[in-house]
């Protein structure tokens, strides 16, 4: 069973959200700059962010002339804080060898710092309108449910998720990358995890309303929870160090955290492994590229 093309687009015409990197005019590596802040983070909270990003650092080249701290800083809470990191080093990465321009070509994206699978094809796709599958949690569900009957994808296969996608993709190069839009939000606002909304999708056939809805036979998903954990410890260190252009004294940092000080040590040692934190001769701690400031 196929996911229909021309009613999903129709669909996708009408109803697809205004996000700001969906508009015209916006740049490939804008675009890049989008899909990274994406990863595992809420549109409501990186549209913002990223419309500054774009004022700021319209070009790799003005990014990579910047400090890593500069970027840390400007990410703020968005979480998992080494994407900016990579974000960065890709940055040069194109202002030193591509032009300051972001490669349409997939294995060249894939070369590039913090590229991985997804990101590479999304840009390709979205930037450049290729005709190239791009597979992200939300159309793995659609496919999972629309396609096999399931009602969840099983574990993710690069190989069985990219050939899936690309076998419902529309001839015509334009109409795929459009349409590789839709599936994506097509998961996003109707085939949700918790609660599709099956009586408002716009495909007319979907394998698992067909079968009676079928409940998911897995391993139950493990909730990621936040509270109190090393992640959590991580984001107030930072937080400290976001708030001080120079160094600070561990006391600064120690007073974050106080009921577990072996956890606090144990999130204040990871952040200096994936040198987001260094620290100073003189037993100071900053943002990365601030250290010797």
């Amino acid at each position: 069973m196929a996911v229909e093309s021309s009613v999903l687009l129709k669909w996708y015409s009408d109803t697809a959200r205004d996000l700001p990197w969906r508009r015209e005019g916006v740049s490939a590596w804008q675009i890049l700059m989008s899909e990274i802040m994406l990863q595992q983070t809420p549109v409501v909270r990186v549209a913002p962010i990223w419309e500054e990003w774009v004022a700021r650092w319209p070009v790799p080249s003005a990014m990579a002339a910047s400090s890593q701290a500069e970027v840390l800083r400007a990410w703020g809470k968005l979480g998992y804080p080494r994407r900016a990191l990579r974000l960065h080093e890709c940055a040069g990465v194109l202002a030193a060898e591509h032009g300051d321009v972001v490669p349409e070509d997939v294995d060249i994206l894939l070369s590039l710092p913090g590229i991985g699978s997804y990101t590479a094809r999304a840009v390709a796709c979205f930037a450049y309108g290729q005709r190239v599958p791009v597979v992200d949690t939300n159309v793995r569900r659609v496919v999972a449910r629309a396609v096999h009957g399931n009602a969840e994808p099983g574990k993710p296969s690069n190989t069985r998720d990219l050939a899936d996608v690309a076998a419902l993709l529309p001839k015509a190069r334009a109409r795929a990358a459009t349409y590789s839009a839709a599936l994506m939000e097509l998961g996003a606002l109707i085939c949700t995890a918790r609660t599709p909304n099956c009586e408002n999708c716009p495909l007319p056939n979907c394998a698992w309303v067909a079968s009676g809805k079928p409940a998911h036979t897995g391993p139950p998903k493990k909730v990621q929870k936040f509270a109190g954990t090393d992640r959590q410890v991580r984001g107030k260190l930072m937080a400290v160090l976001r708030e001080s252009h120079r160094p600070v004294e561990r006391a600064q940092l120690d007073i974050v955290w106080p009921t577990d000080p072996g956890q606090r040590d144990r999130a204040l040692h990871s952040l200096l492994v994936d040198g987001l934190v260094e620290q100073t001769d003189d037993g100071l701690f900053a943002l990365a590229g601030e250290g010797t400031a």
